[in-house]
């Protein structure tokens, strides 16, 4: 008799592709509007992100198990939007991994001057060789097989949890709560004024749903304990994202953010600004440990998606030649992207969340919308009518406004 998979085993699948190094942007984008204001943010996000998830889903219920994307895009609105579609997934892996490179080249650069350097002589290898070592180092994985990276990757995310779990207890045991209420800051503070920078960071934090006709196929198109799935898995990230907050806003004062968003939300930044705050050192290094493992481990899932579309897109074949013309196509341009531009996480990880807007938010309501005009007797329909769809349109168009308004400098960003 066969086994059904477990509803936890779903929920795992969610969760652990919706956590990556995404996170650790997060209390950055959100240092202008704050603790409370960003739990607000956050949870108004999880919603719109996974109801856009499950409408995703209500579309997928109609065609055939392991049906792509791209297939239902195309059948459902169009070439023009299946093309649309293609090129947002492309610019968002590469634009994060651009934005992995120039952390994990910042995190390696700290690492390696701090165990190469002694009391007689400080070791300082660069920027620019901390990016190049890190990008050189994974990529090999990449490039070598898929194998060799979900072997990697377990690592990677086994170390992550050991880190996360060590560095997050220690710091909730140590949250001030005048920092966190910002209640000792000297002159009027305002938070309104910067509650929508932070939306399209957080926008990308939430974004799983490639695993959505995975999960379809996993539970042999079960919606309810697909739904299921995609609903527990979204809290789970949620609450650590919580979590996440409380223990580095609870920590670090508002007005230290400044000088890290001013190096464009870099992450060795913010932990040093973090490791002055806090009275122990073994805190400060398993932060470093989770934080370098978060962003490898994105990296790897990131940059294995693009290898694999790069392959397919040229049509490479599967020879040490043609993996190597992939790999130069997938890890050249973000990485001499990190070199020209070393200092953009936080606002690579924004412009991410600008073209996940259209395939994770926007298409997937379009999807919903004419799928109940195409099949009108289906079985499983997304919670709130056709007023949820407008509502998850309105979520994403007000990303691409904020974006927009980004770019030509007209909207009020906190510490810039």
């Amino acid at each position: 008799m066969k086994k059904n998979p477990s509803l936890f085993g779903g929920a795992m699948i969610i969760a652990g592709g919706t956590i990556g190094a995404g996170m650790l942007a997060n209390p950055i984008a959100t240092s202008g509007v704050w603790f409370i204001g960003s739990i607000l943010i956050l949870c108004y996000t999880w919603f719109c992100m996974t109801t856009s998830g499950l409408m995703l889903l209500e579309a997928n219920l109609h065609y055939p198990t392991g049906a792509s994307f791209d297939t239902i895009v195309k059948d459902l609105l169009g070439k023009g939007w299946n093309v649309l579609n293609g090129l947002s997934v492309a610019f968002v892996l590469y634009i994060l991994t651009y934005a992995y490179i120039t952390s994990g080249g910042g995190l390696t650069e700290s690492f390696l001057n701090q165990l190469f350097s002694s009391e007689q002589s400080a070791v300082e290898i660069g920027r620019i060789s901390g990016s190049l070592i890190f990008c050189a180092v994974l990529a090999f994985f990449v490039w070598f097989s898929t194998k060799a990276v979900d072997r990697f990757s377990t690592v990677l995310i086994a170390g992550m949890v050991v880190a996360f779990l060590l560095s997050v207890t220690n710091l909730l045991g140590m949250v001030n709560t005048d920092i966190l209420l910002d209640s000792l800051a000297t002159e009027d503070s305002q938070y309104l004024p910067f509650a929508l920078a932070a939306l399209p960071v957080c926008l990308v934090s939430f974004g799983f749903h490639q695993n959505v006709p995975s999960l379809v196929k996993y539970y042999d198109r079960d919606s309810s304990k697909v739904t299921k799935s995609i609903i527990y898995g979204t809290f789970i990230a949620l609450i650590i994202y919580m979590l996440w907050q409380l223990a580095i806003q609870g920590n670090l004062p508002r007005n230290e953010f400044i000088p890290v968003i001013q190096k464009g939300g870099d992450i060795a930044a913010l932990l040093e600004a973090l490791n002055s705050q806090i009275q122990t050192n073994f805190v400060g290094l398993m932060l470093r440990f989770f934080a370098y493992m978060a962003i490898a481990s994105s990296f790897l899932g990131v940059t294995l998606g693009l290898f694999d579309y790069i392959a397919d897109l040229f049509k490479f074949d599967n020879s040490s030649a043609g993996r190597t013309k992939t790999a130069l196509i997938t890890f050249l341009p973000p990485l001499i992207l990190s070199l020209l531009f070393p200092y953009g996480f936080v606002i690579a990880i924004g412009y991410a969340g600008l073209a996940a807007t259209i395939w994770a938010v926007i298409i997937p309501a379009l999807l919903a919308k004419a799928c109940r005009t195409k099949y009108p007797n289906q079985t499983y329909q997304v919670y709130g009518g056709n007023g949820m769809i407008y509502f998850v349109i309105l979520f994403g168009l007000l990303n691409i406004f904020i974006q927009l308004a980004d770019l030509f400098g007209l909207l009020p960003v906190f510490g810039r």
